[in-house]
């Protein structure tokens, strides 16, 4: 446990430097820090800046919030080694940095809030042993490649499989987490004449991607596809594998309450938790229902 100090004051001002907006899971992450910062009326959250994937504009953000004197500023990081200067220069300047979703390299931070991908990865690779019993070849479209949660989830998946040597990775590749890129690395895919008996996607849109892919050559139900996010939202991972486009999705909590909570502790001079590693959900068809239900955010 831990605390900051921070000087009284009426209104606390919070920078966010979002990593990606169009990611689905972004998206709702950034709807849900907005909605709970709205709770709490000493707090105001400046428009969230959205570096759009590129490591050098997002560095220029947090930049910029150190230069206008944020109270608290939380990251989630497009990539590590860019990020970690200037998540150092406002530790250095008294801001307290909350690190969301992805690491720096970096003690210099006040807390970070984020899954366990390696362990979520395992899960993922323990279903694909359940779902390929007699072995298999298996496809995986991966993030961005130098994200820490891409190389976490690959390495708890390839950890689960090893249970069963008749699994083969037999195609591998970045789709940058996106859904129009996870359809291109599948279409080349299969119009190789590659044999693929599950996809695994570091998450859902991309796993959605494949789907649609496999679809247009009629080939989707002789492939399973399992993804990461499970978010609770029309075309989100839950609803897919409800729709049984899917055979499993992780929920992967967004972190934005629980970074909400730990600035109400900050700036009422609390302890609060300096590693805080969240939850994550499997989601199948057997108990889509109920999950679904359990996040859903839109009636908030």
């Amino acid at each position: 446990m831990t605390t900051v100090s921070l000087p009284k004051k009426d209104k606390y001002v919070v920078g966010y430097s979002q990593s990606n907006n169009a990611e689905p899971y972004r998206a709702q992450l950034n709807t849900q820090l907005t909605y709970y910062i709205k709770q709490q009326p000493n707090l105001e959250l400046l428009p969230i800046a959205d570096a759009a994937q590129d490591s050098s504009r997002q560095v220029s953000q947090v930049q910029q919030f150190i230069q206008q004197k944020v109270d608290i500023l939380i990251v989630s990081p497009n990539e590590a080694d860019p990020l970690t200067p200037p998540v150092e220069q406002a530790c250095k300047a008294g801001i307290p940095v909350i690190i969301l979703d992805r690491s720096v390299n970096t003690d210099c931070i006040a807390a970070f809030i984020g899954g366990d991908n390696v362990a979520i990865g395992k899960a993922a690779g323990e279903l694909a042993v359940k779902l390929l019993p007699n072995g298999g070849n298996v496809a995986e479209l991966r993030g961005i490649l130098s994200n820490q949660p891409q190389i976490d989830r690959d390495k708890g998946f390839r950890d689960a499989i090893a249970a069963n040597p008749k699994i083969q990775i037999v195609k591998e590749q970045e789709a940058k987490w996106l859904k129009e890129e996870g359809t291109k690395v599948m279409q080349q895919w299969l119009q190789a004449g590659t044999k693929i008996d599950l996809v695994y996607a570091h998450n859902d849109p991309m796993a959605l991607g494949a789907y649609l892919a496999a679809a247009g050559q009629n080939k989707q139900k002789d492939i399973q596809f399992i993804g990461i996010d499970g978010l609770a939202i029309p075309d989100g991972g839950i609803r897919a594998v409800q729709q049984g486009q899917l055979a499993g999705t992780f929920v992967y909590p967004t972190g934005a309450k629980e970074a909400v909570d730990t600035i109400v502790k900050m700036v009422n001079g609390q302890q609060f938790s300096s590693k805080q590693v969240l939850p994550t959900t499997p989601v199948t068809k057997d108990n889509a229902d109920q999950v679904y239900k359990q996040f859903d955010f839109s009636n908030k």
